[in-house]
């Protein structure tokens, strides 16, 4: 019987050759500080789109560059950085494998020089900077910046586009009572904090028809914050806007302890998925193939995104197939050793 880590899986027109998906991870790699790809970038990705992976998506990438991460985080605020993104894009898919880029706007966690801004003026922690809080007209300008950013990504050739709305970034500080104290139609209510990811998925679809993905943070593992019963009714609302498949992450919108074992986030991802009736992605400690299985054997996700083990392993396609006795073809390349 073949197995589901390795059966194909569609999109809209987008058909992934199996069901493994490089998480975006930011290697803080862009030395000149000019958002621009590198030759790590390059190496990094292509490397495995060559091992073997279904999707390779790019880091998050920010839409403007007081919405970085970092001074080194890739940039596509600009059309200065789509040369370089196509470049990404080429090469990986010259495997066979299917390219997605996360697009994103760090919020308060932002480490840039200058203002940085968020929907409330609340630092994340004793250490970071206080925020500016975004006026309606300057949150008017990010929706743009996201909406420019997807125009580029499309021109960049990417297959699939990823809003980042997790981990403690800008978005994910809108959709949190954490960190929305707003009392305008952008804070409040459940409604009124999904206000600004709504406006966003409504002008990145005005440019861009492909596969439309957004990665969340399920938990925020605090009392008075979100909860994955909580995200069910936002990911119903993002499924009625058109978005396709939910990225199932968990915590970072405000400091709290969180308990970290294999799998620790697959049920955030099954009930949304069973509950919002969206597909979703699964993504947390999954390190080897007979996990990745059973997740989607047990319909607790439909993809599987995979971080830092694509760091240790670039091939770690292969290793799942040859743990779940699966053949999978090799670049021609590779082909006496493989």
């Amino acid at each position: 019987m073949k197995t589901k880590l390795f059966d194909s899986y569609t999109i809209k027109d987008v058909t992934l050759k199996n069901r493994l998906v490089m998480s975006p991870m930011c290697m803080y790699s862009s030395h000149n500080e000019d958002g621009q790809v590198e030759d790590f970038h390059l190496t990094h990705y292509i490397s495995r789109a060559a091992g073997g992976i279904g999707l390779v998506m790019v880091e998050a990438t920010a839409v403007t560059p007081q919405g970085r991460i970092s001074s080194r985080d890739l940039g596509i605020w600009s059309d200065e950085h789509i040369p370089g993104l196509s470049k990404i894009v080429n090469g990986v898919k010259s495997y066979g494998t299917k390219t997605a880029i996360q697009i994103a706007h760090a919020g308060r966690k932002a480490t840039v020089d200058g203002e940085i801004v968020a929907p409330s003026a609340l630092a994340f922690d004793e250490r970071s900077k206080t925020p500016a809080e975004l006026t309606v007209e300057r949150i008017q300008e990010t929706i743009g910046a996201f909406k420019d950013g997807a125009e580029r990504a499309k021109k960049a050739g990417f297959d699939i586009i990823e809003l980042h709305a997790a981990h403690g970034y800008l978005i994910n500080e809108f959709l949190s009572p954490l960190s929305n104290h707003r009392t305008d139609s952008y804070g409040g209510s459940k409604e009124n904090r999904y206000r600004f990811l709504k406006e966003i998925i409504d002008a990145v679809k005005e440019v861009w028809d492909g596969p439309l993905f957004v990665r969340i943070s399920a938990h925020d593992y605090n009392p008075e914050g979100m909860t994955p019963t909580d995200y069910v009714e936002y990911a119903q609302w993002m499924k009625e806007q058109g978005v396709d498949l939910i990225d199932v992450s968990s915590g970072a919108v405000a400091p709290a302890r969180i308990e970290v074992y294999p799998g620790y986030q697959v049920n955030f991802s099954d009930q949304i998925r069973k509950e919002a009736n969206i597909p979703t992605g699964a993504v947390g400690l999954i390190t080897t193939g007979i996990q990745a299985e059973e997740i989607l054997r047990n319909e607790r996700a439909d993809l599987i995104f995979v971080a830092r083990e694509l760091l240790r392993d670039p091939y770690f396609a292969r290793t799942a197939a040859n743990e779940l006795g699966e053949k999978i073809e090799p670049p021609v390349q590779y082909d006496r050793a493989w």
